[in-house]
């Protein structure tokens, strides 16, 4: 493989790894929030599960219950949605590593 083209994958490769670690970055994040969410929506499922007052029922689940599982799936279709992109941009790199592995490994042809 020529320096030049080397040199050209390896910068992109490079590119692809930095928004990785941005994409990796921003999955922790909104995984640390949806575990919060998923506690917040379990507890307020549980309350409204032991209580017997329909009209408390009715403002737990407005309040709390409503917003939370509103947010609990929101976010976990944010982290599907993270984890589709690494997957997509790990392949880039994957890709990018197998042609030059393929490149490098190629014989030399003989001059004659």
């Amino acid at each position: 493989m020529e320096a030049h083209v080397r040199k050209s994958l390896e910068e992109w490769k490079d590119e692809i790894c930095d928004l990785l670690k941005e994409i990796d970055k921003e999955y922790e994040e909104i995984k640390s929030e949806l575990q919060v969410y998923s506690y917040k929506f379990s507890i307020t499922k549980q309350v409204v599960q032991s209580t017997v007052n329909d009209e408390i029922i009715r403002n737990i689940r407005e309040l709390y219950h409503k917003p939370f599982e509103q947010k609990f799936n929101q976010l976990k279709e944010e982290i599907r949605d993270l984890e589709e992109k690494k997957k997509v941009f790990q392949m880039f790199v994957d890709k990018i590593d197998k042609v030059k592995e393929k490149e490098d490994t190629k014989p030399f042809a003989s001059v004659q």
